[in-house]
């Protein structure tokens, strides 16, 4: 067991507009289960790298702990040789026998070690890259969204592995996740970083109580700093007008005044101006304490939606359908039988690679009245409503770059609009003049998300649309849709957005 201690970090890319970390300082354990949370963009996976002294900062992180970081990279060389050939150089002093005894840990048999690297499922690259990671002794770990694009079956198994363990740090979105294999949270807030035991539902039921606490104190300073402010110029209304009767006076009226009253009259202003500056002083204090009380608090505003009513209920017809890519001998799926109405969430769920995206794909190729290029062949049928329109989000989201207005003109999207959903998706304005490839994975993704949610459509189609998206976009998400209650065919793994989201869950089942 060893400290990590960060003492008075900042670090700001070349050429960036602003500092990724500023003077942060910390400690945390080499013995815990560390979940990693914080808003995109913050800087959790640069955090990561620093701990590898990937990047020139300054501050110091004192520690003698090694470090090791998954996903590793595989080169193009690699992906084609079974793992068992280059896992050494993936983590020096790697033995295969301890990489096959955390397989079996993860349910896999040792013969996807032998396999080319490049015909096993995401699930399993995943598995064999996290046997690696774990075979070594003493190290800390840096884990980066392991179960990105894995399916629900995959997710498990990685999420009772992790459990197991200890001595890591998880970056993760997933709150089922984080509350399984946690016992620690690092928290990149607003304006602060806090370490704080307990897993992500701790945390959060903690934030709550906490921002409650803090909007509560808000008000009552607001409060005590109006009153302070009326009375101050309540009192200094009264000093000047009293001030004014030292010169002058109607000896009719004011017979029982003498030329000394002059200096009683001076006195008593004098002391009203005093306790003007008394008030003002405990207004400072009062604004003071009220400064900060705020800085931390997440208050997602709520996303608006416009979609298209259709004047047919059913959108999407399929009656035993099935497809086969051109060159397999067998069919992605095969017999499906489902409809989507209107007013319906349908999450299609499986196993990675029984045909989700395939699927969506000639759906989309059907909306559009597009012919096939010959590669899928279809059996059964499948239909659209006339006219349909529909709003897409894909997977990838890594073919994004140039600036916002490029993508706003590209898109024929209005950019102020577009700009006002990612400020409400937590964007700094420093990023809009930041170039695209520039964004985190997550920024990326809500780009993709904003430009569906300001395309009015009869349905929309997101494929796997919270990967790297962070917690907070994630519920703000959810209350989007169960708002507005778009209709939807979707994919997603997060059981929680999924059980909250869905009206219906359509199962794919491979051979």
């Amino acid at each position: 067991m060893a400290q990590i201690r960060i003492n008075h970090l900042t670090f700001s890319y070349d050429g960036s507009f602003d500092n990724v970390f500023e003077d942060v300082s910390f400690s945390i354990d080499t013995n815990w289960k560390l979940g990693f949370i914080g808003r995109n963009g913050k800087g959790k996976t640069t955090f990561l790298n620093l701990l590898m002294g990937k990047y020139d900062y300054q501050g110091s992180i004192d520690t003698n702990t090694v470090f090791d970081y998954f996903p590793y990279r595989i080169t193009e060389q690699e992906m084609q040789l079974p793992a068992a050939e280059f896992i050494e150089d993936l983590k020096a002093g790697c033995e295969a026998w301890r990489v096959i005894c955390e397989l079996s840990g993860l349910g896999e048999d040792a013969d996807i070690l032998y396999r080319p690297f490049c015909t096993l499922s995401p699930g399993e690259r995943t598995k064999v890259l996290l046997a690696v990671l774990f075979s070594g002794e003493n190290d800390f770990l840096l884990i980066d969204e392991p179960t990105n694009h894995l399916d629900q079956q995959a997710r498990e198994t990685v999420k009772n592995y992790l459990a197991s363990k200890k001595g890591f740090l998880l970056v993760s979105h997933d709150r089922d996740l984080l509350d399984a294999c946690t016992d620690h949270c690092l928290v990149l807030n607003r304006k602060s970083i806090e370490v704080q035991n307990g897993n992500f539902s701790c945390w959060w039921e903690n934030k709550q109580r906490k921002d409650q606490f803090a909007l509560a104190e808000n008000e009552k300073h607001k409060k005590e700093i109006g009153k302070l402010r009326q009375a101050a110029m309540r009192t200094a209304r009264w000093a000047d007008q009293n001030e004014r009767t030292k010169i002058g006076y109607d000896p009719t009226k004011e017979h029982d005044r003498f030329i000394d009253s002059r200096c009683y009259i001076g006195a008593k202003t004098k002391k009203m101006q005093s306790r003007v500056s008394q008030m003002e002083k405990r207004i400072n204090r009062e604004i003071e304490e009220k400064e900060g009380l705020l800085l931390d608090i997440e208050t997602p505003v709520d996303l608006k939606l416009v979609s298209l009513t259709h004047h047919k209920d059913t959108l999407v017809y399929l009656k035993d359908y099935s497809v086969r890519y051109a060159d397999a001998a067998h069919p992605v799926f095969e017999n499906l039988t489902f409809s989507i109405h209107r007013g319906d969430r349908i999450a299609l769920s499986g196993k990675n690679g029984c045909g989700k995206s395939t699927l969506i794909r000639m759906i989309i190729e059907k909306a559009n009245a597009k012919d096939s290029d010959g590669s899928i062949l279809e059996k059964g049928e499948c239909e659209t409503a006339g006219g349909l329109v529909i709003s897409y989000v894909g997977q990838n989201a890594t073919g994004l770059k140039g600036d916002l207005t490029a993508f706003c003109k590209a898109n024929d999207l209005d950019q102020s609009l577009f700009r006002a959903i990612l400020r409400q998706l937590d964007f700094d304005r420093v990023q809009f003049e930041k170039n695209m490839e520039d964004y985190s994975e997550g920024q990326k993704k809500k780009v993709l998300l904003a430009r569906s949610l300001l395309t009015p459509a009869h349905l929309y189609i997101w494929d796997e649309p919270l990967n790297y998206i962070d917690v907070f976009s994630r519920m703000q998400i959810e209350k989007l849709l169960l708002t507005y209650q778009p209709t939807m065919l979707f994919v997603e793994h997060d059981v929680r957005f999924r059980e909250k989201i869905a009206t219906e869950e359509v199962f794919l089942r491979t051979r």
